[in-house]
């Protein structure tokens, strides 16, 4: 049974972040219901304490799927929403070609207390100038992140945990891992202007995508601070276009 295990914790490990909690159901719910038809009491026992065992384990993610199923507008309005998006992307773009290392992190449905604690409360309207000065080399702050609660700067100079997963890419620093850290704990988005290359990265689900265009890293983090029912929503409009289309061409 412990060989089973540890291949199941290596299998959730290495999948999506975001589709462990619904994996842990379908294979707890799997043996129950193998157990229960073939009247086995070991199987049932075993399907017990490996859910117990997959719960403990993987309790960041569960904990963030539950939190998401009733998170709530990040913004209040869809206006305010992209003139963050427009602030943002206006910051990145000069901390990027200043090479100057940044970190931002983006709550969402769970609070970030436990993080704002680690650094400096500053409670402040966001500014791409005071971002700007932040992660001045020449600060105190700029080493730690800067966390966003309702599109204000809650704090500066923030330690967030760093992933421990393992990467092929060998050029993923601590900033970087830091990004994703955060991400595999919390519901929040990330984003990270690497200090050496200036690319800017983005992190969500504890998956991070590198050297983004302006354009998609605009339109990446704009889908990512709607509400989950808004993205829902645009999903489904677009499946749905595309059977439409697709029957219109076998149609045709």
């Amino acid at each position: 049974m412990g060989g089973l295990l540890l291949l199941l914790w290596r299998y959730l490990r290495s999948s999506n972040s975001s589709q462990v909690p619904a994996q842990i159901t379908v294979l707890v719910l799997s043996l129950l219901i193998a157990a229960h038809l073939l009247g086995m009491e070991l199987i049932r026992s075993v399907a017990f304490f490996a859910g117990v065992v997959l719960v403990v384990v993987f309790q960041p993610e569960v904990r963030r799927a539950f939190v998401s199923l009733g998170s709530t507008r990040f913004f209040s309005t869809s206006r305010e929403n992209l003139q963050l998006v427009e602030a943002i992307e206006e910051s990145t773009s000069q901390l990027s070609a200043k090479r100057f290392g940044a970190l931002f992190a983006f709550e969402r449905g769970m609070d970030l207390d436990q993080f704002v604690e680690t650094g400096v409360e500053i409670d402040s309207k966001f500014a791409p100038e005071l971002v700007f000065t932040i992660f001045n080399p020449k600060t105190s702050l700029h080493d730690g992140g800067i966390i966003l609660r309702q599109g204000r700067i809650a704090a500066a100079g923030c330690v967030f945990p760093v992933s421990q997963r393992e990467l092929s890419d060998r050029s993923i620093g601590l900033r970087h891992r830091a990004a994703m850290g955060i991400t595999e704990q919390t519901d929040a988005i990330s984003v990270v202007v690497s200090e050496e290359t200036g690319q800017i990265s983005l992190c969500a689900d504890g998956e991070i995508h590198q050297a983004l265009s302006p354009a998609l890293f605009r339109e990446r983090l704009a889908h990512l601070l709607k509400d989950r029912r808004t993205r829902d929503s645009e999903s489904r409009e677009r499946e749905a276009l595309a059977e439409r289309s697709a029957s219109e061409r076998i149609e045709a």
